[in-house]
């Protein structure tokens, strides 16, 4: 018995077997959610294994306590979202939590816990220019005024919900002996645009308002000069000057008027001239 007692830490209950990667004793939990080996210490005392209600979980004897499926690579981080588009991007989280609240419930699929969450990293942590999002589980808790395990409820539910995604990382590093080991890294978080959010019905953009003339508003005329210059196109040489000396108040409209007149007399000072000369050879 007091050879598997040496595994034990001194604080065994509050720091959740020595094991960073694994959760701390929660003494609500019973004993049907605890580990195999746990149970089994229960029941069968004579094998020396700690009780549940006082080790919690047991120890890992991986080569290195770092969670599985950890990378060791360097993440590239996307840079797409600016500080209005997380502002947008954060309204449609609420209208995601609004959408998917059942009656009789509090929160919907992303909860109070997930858009605490959610503010914090778009707001607190992401960097807009790189795109880089990697702080601590308890920086998040602690800037966004929660506790760990409602951060990573929060986390959990975003995750579900299709929201946000992260990458477990690894650094390699050095025991006191020099031997290579790996240490466990804070994740790499993306967040996801809301069209591949699982269950968001986004809804339709306003539509745009709609034409003046729709609503029985008068288009404006064209100018006189405009108009003149069409019955000109169409050969109503006549009906253009009237409309150019329909306006009193519009001087170049006037102008023109005159000079077209002047042009239209042209002709007949002309005929008179010949005439005149005519009748004096006679």
């Amino acid at each position: 018995m007091s050879d598997l007692r040496r595994f034990i830490p001194p604080a065994a209950a509050d720091s959740g077997y020595g094991d960073l990667n694994r959760d701390a004793y929660d003494p609500i939990r019973r004993p049907f959610a605890l580990p195999l080996a746990n149970v089994i210490g229960e029941m069968l005392p004579g094998l020396g294994q700690p009780c549940p209600a006082i080790a919690g979980t047991q120890r890992t004897y991986a080569a290195w306590p770092v969670w599985s499926g950890s990378t060791t690579k360097p993440v590239k981080f996307w840079p797409w979202l600016t500080k209005k588009q997380a502002g947008k991007l954060y309204a449609k989280a609420v209208s995601f939590n609004c959408q998917t609240r059942q009656r009789g419930k509090q929160d919907g699929t992303v909860g109070r816990n997930g858009l605490l969450v959610l503010h914090t990293l778009l707001f607190r942590f992401l960097n807009y220019t790189t795109g880089r999002l990697d702080p601590a589980i308890a920086t998040i808790a602690k800037r966004a005024g929660i506790s760990i395990a409602s951060a990573k409820r929060g986390l959990a539910s975003l995750k579900r919900c299709g929201v946000l995604h992260w990458v477990r990382r690894a650094g390699e590093t050095r025991d006191e002996k020099g031997r290579f080991c790996e240490e466990q890294d804070t994740n790499a978080y993306g967040i996801i645009p809301w069209s591949q959010w699982l269950g968001f019905l986004d809804p339709l953009p306003d539509a745009p308002p709609p034409d003046l003339a729709e609503w029985g508003a008068t288009p404006p005329l064209p100018s006189v000069i405009e108009q003149a210059a069409e019955e000109m196109h169409h050969g109503a040489s006549r009906t253009a000057l009237a409309i150019l000396e329909s306006d009193p108040q519009a001087a170049a409209a006037q102008a023109l008027a005159k000079l077209g007149r002047t042009m239209q007399a042209m002709p007949d000072r002309e005929a008179r001239k010949s005439l005149s000369h005519t009748d004096s050879s006679d």
